[in-house]
């Protein structure tokens, strides 16, 4: 056990895929055991859908147009709620990478910025929804305005944290050197902390969907969480679990091409870069 286990374990290549997948099987066999068992008592039961309700629901949902719309309806939702999310998440980073940058390379900034952006953390944005939903309307502005409010303290923050702990020796032997400040910021700085940009958009994809699921249940005509607002009522879910696994599905899709884009882009960074 030890060997496995251990402090100084180093599971072999097949084990190390047999210990990854060993709790994805014992859930799928506890669910599918716990399905079986509530479909023997009551063949019409909905809490626990077997794998034949749910093919036949995402068959239904992804592959035949909706009678009333002519959409593909999970088709339709997937790429509503990836465009909310990918506009949200992308001015949520440029914002944060700017203002992170600046207040970790200048004293002033920091002084001025940095006291707002720790409040404005603090506050939760799903408490604030409606405040979005009155003053942008419900719309797609109020969806990407939730996002970026949720996601873009934590990343200027983060940024500012990773411009702090850079050397200020570089900084110092650039300005010897003749090197304007803005230099020194945007060609010295903020090469160093791109790939500690995309590891603080890896860590905050998980709250992008929170606030986005949570927007679209409460105002929105199509998208993933919409959807699985909009069947709870007849307690489909054969319908809420193929699309729970699907959002989980897109969300490692999302992580894994930031993690290739860092390996690709700043290979240099491998190493202290976050799994």
């Amino acid at each position: 056990m030890g060997r496995l286990f251990g402090i100084h374990a180093r599971p072999a290549g097949w084990l190390k895929w047999l210990l990854a997948a060993l709790p994805f099987v014992l859930v799928l066999g506890v669910y599918l055991g716990a399905s079986e068992i509530r479909h023997r008592d009551n063949p019409r039961d909905k809490l626990l859908p077997g794998i034949g309700q749910m093919a036949q629901a995402v068959q239904r949902m992804a592959f035949e147009p909706d009678r009333r719309s002519g959409k593909y309806l999970m088709a339709s939702d997937t790429l509503a709620s990836l465009t909310r999310l990918s506009i949200g998440l992308s001015l949520a980073a440029l914002a944060g990478l700017l203002l992170g940058l600046n207040m970790g390379v200048f004293p002033g900034m920091d002084r001025g910025f940095n006291p707002f952006v720790t409040f404005f953390s603090m506050v939760p944005p799903l408490a604030i929804l409606p405040i979005l939903f009155i003053s942008f309307g419900i719309d797609e502005l109020a969806k990407i305005m939730l996002i970026f409010i949720g996601i873009f303290p934590l990343i200027s923050r983060d940024i500012r944290l990773a411009v702090r702990a850079i050397p200020k020796e570089q900084i110092t032997k650039a300005l010897t050197l003749g090197a304007s400040q803005l230099e020194v910021t945007y060609r010295i700085v903020l090469p160093q902390v791109m790939p500690r940009l995309l590891t603080a958009v890896r860590l905050s994809l998980g709250a992008a969907w929170l606030f986005l699921i949570a927007a679209e249940a409460i105002a929105a005509n199509e998208g993933l969480g919409y959807r699985i607002f909009l069947v709870r009522r007849y307690l489909a879910m054969d319908v809420i679990l193929p699309y729970v696994l699907w959002i989980t599905f897109l969300g490692f899709t999302f992580d894994w091409l930031l993690r290739q884009a860092e390996r690709r882009f700043f290979p240099w960074h491998r190493g202290g870069a976050a799994s």
